[in-house]
Formats: C-alpha cells, sequence, structure tokens
C-alpha cells in the first residue's frame, strides 16, 4: 500500500447501535481540530459512520461545531470552506472526498481502497467504488490530470501563505515559473515561462491571461493586484492557451477562484495585523468576510471587506523626507449565490480595490541603500472594478457554462521627468480601460472513449492612454491614443481515449478581431495635419492545438503538447505622432513527464521551445517618453522542474526551478541591439526552496512552521544601450509560524529575512534613468503579527 502523501485510506470505525435517517437532528458539541478527529466526534454523536480517504483532507484544520443540525447541515458547516464533500452512501455512512469543482491536487491514478470496520460487509463495497478523480478546472471542463497534456500549478488558497495581506507577490513567491516587473503594486506586468516583452506599461495586450473565477481581469492594463481574501484556490497553466482563452495568453493564464455564496450556512471570519519593517515604517491590515444564508437555503449572500496601509522604506535626501512610499490598499467584495431545485446554479457578483501610494518604490544605484534624489513627488493610482453573471447546470456528463463580465481600471502615474540642472518637471500617464466579456461553453466528460467542449465568446475592450508633461503645478497636455477592440470567436477541444495508456487531445479557435484607434488631445500646431490619424482593421487568426498524454506505469505519465497564441495590434504614441504596431503570434512545443512514486516522492518535468513572431514591446524614445513597436522575432528554451518529498508525516519539502535560454533573433532595423540580446526580464534561472511542518499539540492545538527561499538570477530591464540594464541576482528567504486553537488563529511571519538590498527592478523613471541609474530593493525585513478569528 502506498504511504501517506497525497493518497492514502483512513479508518474511521464508529460503533453504532442502529440506523439514522440524514435529516433527523443532533446536538453537536465539537472543538475545532484536525478533520479525522471532528468525523470521528461526529459520528460518535449522531451514531453514523464517516469515511476518508485522502489524508490531507483528513488532516485538515476545522472550525468548532456546536449547536442542534442534521447529519447533512452539520456536515456542510464542518467542511465549509475547505476543498472536500460528504457523499452520502446509505442512510447511516458518509464519505467525506475531495469536491473536483473546488480541488485538482488529489491523485487519481490507483487510489488504494478504502477499508471500513463495519458490520455490513456490503458497505466496504460500495466505498470502494467512490472514485475521487483529478480535474484541471483551468481547461474549461473536468479534464482528469491524466487526460492533461500540459503543465499546471494549483495553490490553496485557505493557505495561510496566500491569504488576503498578499496579492500577486505570494503567486510569484510561489512559483517559480511565474515572474513580476516589482514596478509597485497595481502597477506590475507578470510573466510566465521566459514570455516577456517589456518591462513597461503601454497598450499592448498582456501576455498573461488573468482570471476571478470565469471572468477576464484585464486585457492591456497592467495585474490589478487583487488581494487574495476568501479565495479557493489559484490555478496557474503556463504556456500558451490560445484555443481555450484567445488573445493574450501568450505566456499562459492566472485563475483566481473565490469562495462562492453558501446558501446553507450562516458563517464569517475577521482578522487583523501589524508589521514592522526594518529600516522603514510600520503597516497595518484588517479583513472581515460575512456569509449569510437566505430563502430557505436557494440563496446566499457573501460580503468582503478589506483594508492595508504597507509601511514606506525609501528615502528622498533631496526633499529631505523618509519612508516616503508607502501604500494604501482597500477593496471589498460582494457576490450572491442562486440555487434552484432542477439544478441551475446563478452567481452574481461584484468586486472593488484601490491602491493608492504616496509615492515610487525605487532608489538610485550611486546613492546609499534605500535613498534616491527626487524633485518631485511621483505617486500612483489604481482603481478597479468588476461585475460577473455566471450561469451553470450539469446533466450528468454535460456542463453548461455561460459568463458576463464588466471591467473598469484607470491606472494614474506621475514620475520625475526633470533634466540635470533644470527646474523641476513631471510627466503625467493615465490609462482607463472599458472591457466587456461573455464567454458560453458545453462540455462532456470524457465517456464512452470521447470528451470534447464546445465555446463562442466576445470581448470588447477599450483604452485610452491620456499624458501630460510640463511644471508640477501645470503639466500640459500632450499626444496621447486611443485603441479599441472587438474580438469574437468559437473554439472547441476534444480528447481521445484511444488505449488505455494513450489519450490525445486536439482543438482550434477561430477569431475575428477589429480594431480601431486615434491620436488624443493633439498639439494645436498638428491638428491640420495629424487629426484624421486614425488606424481601423480587421483581423482573423485560427490557433490550433494538439495533445498527447501517455501512461508508462501507474506512477509515471508523459505528455506531448502543442498550443499557439496571439496579440491583436495598435496604435501608439511616438512623439507628438502616432505609429501603428502588428500583432504578434507564438508557437510553443512542450514536452514533460510526471512521477507519483511511493515513499511520498514526486516528480514533474517539462520542457519547451517558443517561436516568438513579430513581437510587440512598450520602449523607452530617447526623450524619455514611452512608445510601443514591434522589435523582431524571439525564441525561448525552457526547462522547469519540480520536486516534492513528505519523508515523515506532516513534513514536506518542495524544489522548483525554471531555466530559461531566450533570444530576439532578428531584431529590427530600428533596434540597436546584437542579433543575440535576450528578451527583457528573462533571467536564465529562477529557483524556489519549500519546506513545512504541520502537527496538533493537542486536541483543539494546531501548529505549522514554514520556511522558503527564492532565487531570482540576472536578467535585463530590456533591450538596447539604454534599456540593457542589469537586475536580478537576488535572494528572499522568508519564515512563518500559524498556530489555531478552536475558532482562533495566530501568525508569525518574517520576509526577506536576510535583510537583502537586491535590484528586483531596475527602473523608476524613464526620464532620470540614463543620469541616474535605478535599482528597486526588496521590502526590508519584515515581521508581521496577525490574528484571525472564525464563526
Amino acid at each position: 500500500m502506498k504511504q501517506a502523501r497525497f493518497l492514502i485510506s483512513l479508518l474511521l470505525f464508529l460503533s453504532l447501535s442502529g440506523a439514522a435517517e440524514a435529516a433527523q437532528r443532533h446536538r453537536f458539541d465539537l472543538p475545532a481540530g484536525r478533520l479525522e478527529n471532528s468525523a470521528i466526534a461526529l459520528g460518535q454523536q449522531a451514531r453514523i459512520n464517516i469515511g476518508i480517504r485522502d489524508s490531507r483532507l483528513a488532516g485538515r484544520w476545522v472550525g468548532a461545531l456546536r449547536g442542534t443540525y442534521s447529519v447533512k447541515q452539520a456536515l456542510r458547516h464542518l467542511l465549509a470552506g475547505s476543498d472536500a464533500k460528504a457523499v452520502l452512501l446509505d442512510t447511516s455512512t458518509w464519505l467525506v472526498v475531495p469536491d473536483p469543482q473546488r480541488t485538482m491536487r488529489q491523485r487519481a491514478a490507483h487510489l488504494p481502497a478504502l477499508r471500513v470496520n463495519s458490520p455490513n460487509p456490503t458497505k466496504v463495497r460500495v466505498v470502494e467504488e467512490v472514485i475521487a478523480e483529478i480535474v484541471v478546472t483551468g481547461s474549461k471542463r473536468r479534464l482528469r490530470l491524466g487526460d492533461y497534456p500540459g503543465s499546471f500549478a494549483v495553490l490553496d488558497g485557505g493557505d495561510e501563505i496566500l491569504t488576503g495581506v498578499r496579492g500577486s507577490e505570494a503567486l510569484v513567491e510561489r512559483v517559480a515559473a511565474l515572474t513580476s516587473t516589482h514596478l509597485g503594486p497595481g502597477r506590475n506586468k507578470l510573466f510566465l515561462r521566459g514570455i516577456a516583452d517589456s518591462s513597461f506599461n503601454g497598450p499592448t495586450q498582456a501576455t498573461v491571461g488573468q482570471y476571478f473565477g470565469e471572468t477576464r481581469l484585464n486585457y492591456n492594463a497592467p495585474d490589478p493586484d487583487l488581494r487574495l481574501y476568501d479565495v479557493d484556490k489559484v490555478e496557474i497553466l503556463p504556456g500558451p492557451q490560445g484555443t481555450l482563452y484567445g488573445a493574450g495568453s501568450l505566456g499562459g493564464i492566472i485563475r483566481i477562484v473565490p469562495n462562492p455564496a453558501d446558501p446553507d450556512r450562516m458563517g464569517g471570519s475577521a482578522s487583523l495585523g501589524l508589521s514592522a519593517t526594518q529600516h522603514g515604517s510600520s503597516g497595518a491590515d484588517g479583513a472581515a468576510i460575512l456569509n449569510l444564508p437566505l430563502a430557505g437555503g436557494r440563496l446566499g449572500l457573501r460580503m468582503l471587506g478589506y483594508a492595508q496601509t504597507e509601511g514606506g522604506y525609501i528615502d528622498d535626501s533631496l526633499r529631505d523626507l523618509e519612508d516616503i512610499n508607502r501604500t494604501r490598499i482597500s477593496g471589498g467584495r460582494l457576490s450572491f449565490r442562486a440555487v434552484s431545485d432542477n439544478g441551475w446554479t446563478v452567481d452574481l457578483g461584484t468586486a472593488g480595490q484601490l491602491i493608492e501610494g504616496d509615492d515610487a518604490q525605487f532608489a538610485d544605484r550611486d546613492a546609499p541603500p534605500l535613498v534616491r534624489r527626487g524633485h518631485v513627488q511621483q505617486d500612483f493610482r489604481n482603481s478597479y472594478f468588476l461585475a460577473d453573471l455566471v450561469v451553470s447546470k450539469t446533466w450528468d456528463d454535460l456542463r453548461l457554462v455561460t459568463a458576463t463580465g464588466l471591467v473598469r481600471q484607470t491606472l494614474r502615474e506621475r514620475y520625475d521627468s526633470t533634466r540635470s540642472g533644470g527646474t523641476p518637471q513631471v510627466f503625467e500617464q493615465a490609462n482607463e480601460i472599458v472591457m466587456f466579456s461573455a464567454d458560453t461553453r458545453l462540455s462532456n466528460e470524457v465517456s464512452r472513449g470521447i470528451g470534447w467542449i464546445v465555446g463562442a465568446s466576445f470581448i470588447s475592450n477599450r483604452s485610452e492612454q491620456e499624458r501630460k508633461l510640463g511644471a508640477p503645478e501645470a503639466p500640459v497636455p500632450i499626444t496621447g491614443v486611443r485603441n479599441s477592440i472587438a474580438e469574437a470567436t468559437l473554439y472547441g477541444e476534444a480528447t481521445i481515449i484511444a488505449s488505455e495508456a494513450f489519450r490525445f487531445t486536439a482543438g482550434a479557435r477561430f477569431a475575428h478581431s477589429r480594431l480601431n484607434g486615434s491620436a488624443l488631445d493633439l498639439p494645436v500646431q498638428l491638428i491640420p495635419f495629424l487629426s484624421g490619424v486614425r488606424a481601423s482593421r480587421s483581423e482573423t487568426s485560427l490557433v490550433p492545438s494538439f495533445g498527447l498524454t501517455a501512461k508508462a506505469s501507474p506512477e509515471l505519465s508523459f505528455y506531448l503538447r502543442y498550443q499557439q497564441g496571439f496579440r491583436p495590434g495598435g496604435l501608439a504614441v511616438r512623439g507628438n505622432f502616432i505609429q501603428r504596431f502588428r500583432n504578434d503570434r507564438v508557437a510553443s512545443v512542450e514536452a514533460g513527464l510526471r512521477y507519483d512514486g511511493s515513499g511520498g516522492f514526486s516528480a514533474a518535468a517539462s520542457f519547451g521551445h517558443t517561436d516568438w513572431r513579430d513581437i510587440q514591446a512598450d520602449t523607452i524614445e530617447l526623450g524619455g517618453l514611452p512608445t510601443t513597436e514591434n522589435i523582431g522575432d524571439g525564441r525561448i528554451w525552457t526547462a522547469d522542474l519540480a520536486l516534492a518529498w513528505t519523508p515523515v508525516r506532516g513534513l514536506k519539502t518542495e524544489i522548483g526551478a525554471v531555466l530559461n535560454e531566450s533570444k530576439v533573433t532578428n531584431p529590427v532595423p530600428s533596434i540597436n541591439i546584437t542579433s543575440t540580446a535576450p528578451l527583457p526580464n528573462v533571467a536564465r534561472v529562477n529557483a524556489r526552496f519549500g519546506t513545512e511542518y504541520q502537527t496538533s499539540l493537542s486536541d483543539d492545538l494546531g501548529l505549522r512552521l514554514v520556511g522558503s527561499a527564492r532565487y531570482v538570477g540576472k536578467s535585463t530591464l530590456g533591450i538596447g544601450p539604454i534599456l540593457g540594464k542589469e537586475h536580478g541576482d537576488w535572494i528572499d528567504a522568508r519564515l512563518a509560524a500559524y498556530l489555531d486553537k478552536d475558532r482562533h488563529s495566530f501568525s508569525l511571519t518574517l520576509s526577506n529575512l536576510l535583510d537583502e538590498k537586491g535590484n528586483r527592478f531596475a527602473f523608476g523613471s524613464p526620464f532620470t534613468m540614463v543620469e541616474r541609474p535605478q535599482v528597486t530593493p526588496l521590502r526590508p525585513r519584515t515581521i508581521r503579527l496577525g490574528w484571525e478569528t472564525r464563526f
């Protein structure tokens, strides 16, 4: 029998006298603790059988349960917020299994039989027939892990390391294949697997598609950096995902799955935290979550509100100011879920967040650590709003999902554009993006040797970039640009089971895009010549994909995958003039393996090659103004490796590394680089080591200790002699301790343990970077104390 790590068989024997009906109500008094212990106590008090097959679920910490409930209600309360559900096998036997809708981490192949010590042997056979499957929901259908030809990562939203206080930074710290520009919260660009176009924010579409549940988060805007409060899980699929997700998924997708409103349970939580940053100022955070059942279990309401302030740590020696880069973040969500008797589920939700930064987080390279000389305040503000409606229904193996979303994002930035010896000057840039998206799909489970998905989607995105330059008190408008796109697509994918060992997957997406663009705020003297400058054209793309999975043994499987991705073109500003940039396209081949052996050891490895044509990149003009153009073609070789080992129960170790080798193969003549220049922000080596230990100190006291270290290798800011500045080559080490007692949790975290300064990003202001080279240091050593209570 396999040793316990992901899959074990766990025996919970409960002495029974007589059968109890599922609807009968009982008085329960259960302290908080491990799920396996709570299940034993619940079964004894209700005189029923409860089985758990997954050791990860059995060891999950659950809250206290006190009150009068039916068994069904009690189990829902006990499992609320987890990635498990209870299945009724007969009138007195329940089985706790992973919920395929909420987790992709359980291992599906060759589960050991679950033995239930029961006087009725037929119950044993029934339990053994219940099989928990792993499904990759990022594939937009219930595709089992063994059938998915590709790599992926899933982060548990209930993990304290991710919870709330941090946004995308927590994902970057956990996944070696994910990198960020580190310009600041709400201003960053995210990259996966080395597919990085540039370091700056402009009209180009993001290379990574980001989703909140079923709704797209952004199009040609920076990462909104939503705080990860009340999240079920985060799914990350590296590599092009053009067939299922369309334009803007060149590097992959990131999907944040929030906890939905629960129509059956009232509950919530509240949390507070205090932090102190060495060489800087203090910070604080707080959040509250409330779930209310309405209309007799048919309607649920869920509310979230949070606020956070991050202490500054950059000093300005010219203005004689300390800790100037304080950031304030506030936001919330409101969601409704309605469930009908005939199986329809309707989810309606809104989310909003505001990020306000007092100043930028960069320093001068030639100044003392954490110090720069600035003439003006370089503040920024990111306002984000999302509303979505998702309707779904399942008929046996068929599932219908239709999702509609509306997004509005505004990013306002201010840069110091003062020249050496000149009077103070500022450059202000405001990007406003409004996006409407709709997606409807019908999928079928793999049955009778084939599974499939067909769908249609529509996206309408409009962005306006307004710019000003001049004196800090009254900058003058300069030429901006407006871009809009309407994209309609049809897509489909099918998986065929050729034999026990082989699965074939193939799909295609047909997309038709209509693009429009025009100039904004033209100078008076240029209006007669440029007022008619517009771009309007159509583009049609066919994006195919192919995949093969092969199982060499119950523990070892291989896969081969070919996928494409694309981004439409648009308009950009160069000086006072408008120029067009073309669409770009990637084609990627990836081969990989997955191993789940005995002894608690697992491994995954993938090797890929990406060919990138007509790369779109946001660059900087000689005068410091940002612009966008096609810089040439490129290629990327990638190796992605991951190992995990559980030597003893409660102790887990993970190692991950991504190796990249990239270059621009034929730069356009206007780009002054060699033919072997690497792509920007693509480090040759990214690696992460993590270990954690979890144990129960008593029946109502649990302890978790976590340590990690992430290394980011050297890369360049951009391409060419001006932007070819090196950054990277730093280590971020972290320690954390979490203590759970009854309904309360206490945490102590220490980040940047080595207090390393480093250089995450060699950029601060495009106007001063030539005269005063810049660095973006890591946040200095920071300690945080946290408390959370659940009810």
